[in-house]
């Protein structure tokens, strides 16, 4: 007999690994049965529970034959046996399916025998949400907070979702509503109703992390949670907070089945490419958290939560935030120096205010920036909030680089001597203890002022905020909604009225934003049904945004580092990167760890990381990622590169991830598959996928054009390319040209 290479056998070698890597030895017969044979029905595989009771049935098929097609086959054998699942697998795709509660669906991995264990006590332990009441109010730090009507409105949209098997949900909620609170309150409900155990937090940003793990332990007390980070050993406790950029290169680690809640924070900067991989890994119920306006959520987030286009599953508009008075409102600084919005001519010569601290600079203007923000701070505070004691009250600059940072607060101090250099501190990745000057913002009597750049804008929470000094020129309607949002949160301990904006760039003209046309996102305000302004903005559909950093990041030759933003090469500072870690791999235990493929505890992993983050060189994530353009690394990605037991993924690497990750999301059929790896190969080499790339050499050759038709329809080929270039290869030069 001739060798078949598409042979179930060679499927089942496959499986057998598959299984492996999920914890399964499919050679113990106490876990998994194969050939199995019972009143004229038979299956390849049982999987075993821990007592020897069925859990599932694994019915294999050769590859190239879509294991769907096998679901009839293998039930009536799972219900005789009475395991109440199925998996279906080719070696290459595997399904699960629920069979008394879904149909069949397409996961990552198989699960392994605890999550099965798992859900069978779930399944039996499972209440109806309805008898788990909402409650009216919560304490968080202490204080005693009354469940918002839209939090409550929400809360049911979710139980509705749960009740009817839907398993993704999107949530849009303006900045300073109580997204996090809201969702701890539900998760809550969830797991006292049985219906989830274990919840997987994701973030992209550090503060996020911060955040959502402070809200958990206030309000999830009861329930075990930690933050998993790079290169610690991963623990077994019901909630798992941790970065989208660790996950990315941990979720290999994990089977499909082990969390039952995935939370995606600021999800609309989440469902692209290998970003997406880190959500599609996880057979969950998904819940996406944003702030962001509908207008500016790429259709792609809308498709990953099963949402029509624009319509999330629960939303608040901001209008009707500001005009119940969950939010604060705001007015902007008049008569302040606006120089910078239009640039400035000298000699003959304009300078473009996009360039100003990038290409150039003026000391007397960022001297009077910070002079008229604090004369005016000091004249308004009591008027934005009676109950602040001390002058002026908690005030937040976003600046444009560290250097510019570190000047700015260096103004502010000298124009108050008399506390000796704790009014205004810079709060950046490389400042010693960012943690703790945090800490003293929010919590102590100094500092007064805040100053950054890129890292107290979003996932910040400082309700006494005053006012939001924007140093800097903004052109991101989604990071300007995110900035404004910082001084939104009301604060009733000090009697908060209003907060100041001090706009020195003129960013709220650009936007048509004022104190009584408010801005939305969607080109002008509506408050006051005026001004509507944004006709000379494009319309929203050409302003989507994914929330990656600035061009210049990535365009520049320099990454800054130090409080003082000192700029250095970025091939000198990767190249003393790898020459520390190198030096110090058999000197300094952690490294060493990292080295021998050994897990760090948090405690060394907290201590690396501030080893490495010290003054001369500030090794950190953020500076890390700006040196390798690899906005997706983590500190233990960047050690183990520097030690060469992995390299920085190079491009065309990057974009077949992405590609995966969306196919995988897109369940084709094996013949749809094969197609579109064929275009993939095209993007790849030309950075994008258009119609005539079909009619032309070398695709034309394979008669490219017709097929698509003939696989998708004339239409649907229109719609597949649009959505693999938005998907697969855009986000890649959005990364490279924001």
């Amino acid at each position: 007999m001739p060798y078949d290479p598409n042979s179930e056998a060679d499927a089942r070698i496959e499986i057998d690994e598959l299984l492996r890597k999920a914890g399964w030895d499919p050679s113990d017969k106490s876990q998994v049965r194969t050939e199995q044979h019972q009143e004229g029905s038979r299956t390849d595989y049982l999987l075993l529970a821990q007592n020897g009771h069925p859990l599932a049935v694994v019915e294999a098929k050769r590859s190239g034959i879509d294991p769907y097609s096998a679901k009839q086959q293998a039930l009536p054998y799972a219900k005789l046996r009475g395991a109440p699942f199925i998996f279906l697998s080719n070696g290459e795709v595997i399904y699960f399916w629920d069979y008394t509660n879904d149909d069949a669906r397409v996961v990552s991995s198989f699960y392994s025998r605890r999550d099965l264990e798992r859900l069978v006590v779930m399944r039996k332990q499972r209440q109806p949400m309805a008898t788990v009441a909402i409650p009216d109010d919560y304490l968080r730090n202490g204080e005693a907070r009354s469940v918002r009507p839209y939090q409550k409105e929400g809360m049911r949209a979710l139980d509705h979702a749960v009740e009817l098997g839907k398993r993704r949900f999107l949530i849009e909620l303006p900045t300073g509503t109580g997204k996090t609170d809201m969702i701890c309150l539900y998760l809550k409900r969830l797991l006292k109703a049985g219906r989830a155990e274990k919840i997987l937090f994701l973030v992209d940003r550090e503060q996020l992390a911060k955040q959502a793990t402070e809200a958990i332990q206030d309000l999830l007390n009861q329930h075990p949670a930690y933050w998993l980070k790079p290169g610690v050993v991963r623990e077994e406790k019901q909630i798992t907070v941790c970065l989208l950029q660790t996950m990315i290169s941990r979720y290999h680690e994990i089977t499909s089945g082990y969390f039952d809640v995935v939370i995606a924070d600021e999800c609309h900067r989440s469902i692209y490419g290998a970003w997406q991989a880190a959500l599609t890994h996880f057979d969950a119920f998904h819940i996406g958290l944003t702030a962001t306006p509908a207008e500016y959520i790429d259709r792609n987030t809308y498709q990953f939560y099963h949402c029509k286009p624009g319509q999330p599953d629960f939303s608040l508009p901001i209008l009707a935030a500001f005009q119940d008075e969950f939010l604060c409102s705001y007015k902007f600084a008049t008569g302040i120096t606006e120089i910078l919005s239009e640039g400035a001519d000298v000699d003959d010569e304009h300078y473009d205010p996009a360039e100003f601290e990038r290409k150039w600079t003026n000391e007397s203007t960022n001297r009077l920036m910070m002079q008229e923000f604090d004369r005016l701070a000091h004249e308004n505070y009591k008027e934005l909030a009676p109950g602040q004691k001390t002058a002026p009250g908690k005030a937040i600059v976003f600046a444009i680089t560290k250097h510019h940072a570190s000047r700015l607060a260096k103004y502010l101090n000298e124009l108050h001597p008399e506390h000796q250099g704790r009014y205004a501190e810079v709060i950046t990745s490389d400042v010693t203890d960012a943690d703790e000057l945090i800490r003293k913002f929010k919590r102590e009597q100094f500092p007064q002022v805040a100053v950054s750049v890129g890292m107290l804008d979003t996932g910040f929470d400082c309700p006494e905020a005053l006012h939001i000094v924007m140093a800097r020129r903004i052109r991101s309607p989604i990071l300007y909604q995110q900035m404004r949002g910082r001084g939104t949160r009301t604060c009733p301990k000090i009697g908060k009225q209003k907060f100041v904006i001090y706009d020195f760039f003129g960013n709220h003209k650009y936007f048509n934003d004022s104190d009584t046309d408010i801005f939305t996102g969607t080109g002008g305000g509506g408050r006051s049904g005026g001004g509507g302004g944004g006709t000379t903005k494009p319309p929203a559909k050409d302003l989507v945004e994914i929330g990656q950093e600035d061009a210049w990041k990535e365009h520049v030759h320099y990454v800054e580092i130090g409080p003082e933003g000192e700029r250095v090469d970025k091939k000198d500072y990767v190249t003393n990167w790898e020459d520390t870690i190198r030096a110090q791999a058999e000197k300094d235990s952690a490294i060493k760890k990292v080295k021998n493929s050994q897990p760090l505890s948090e405690n060394e992993e907290r201590a690396l990381a501030e080893r490495l983050n010290q003054p001369r060189h500030y090794f950190n994530e953020e500076n890390l990622r700006d040196a390798y353009h690899n906005p997706g690394g983590d500190l233990i990605d960047f050690i183990k590169a520097a030690l060469g037991l992995a390299k920085v993924k190079s491009r065309e690497e990057i974009l077949n991830e992405n590609f995966h990750a969306w196919l995988v999301a897109k369940n084709m059929t094996p013949e749809q598959s094969q197609y579109l790896i064929l275009l993939k190969n095209r993007g790849i080499a030309k950075g994008k996928v258009s119609i005539q790339d079909l009619f032309a050499p070398p695709l034309s050759i394979l008669n490219a054009g017709q097929l698509g038709v003939e696989l998708f329809g004339e239409q649907g080929l229109q719609s597949i390319i649009s959505d693999m270039n938005g998907s697969v290869f855009l986000p890649q030069q959005r990364k490279a040209a924001e």
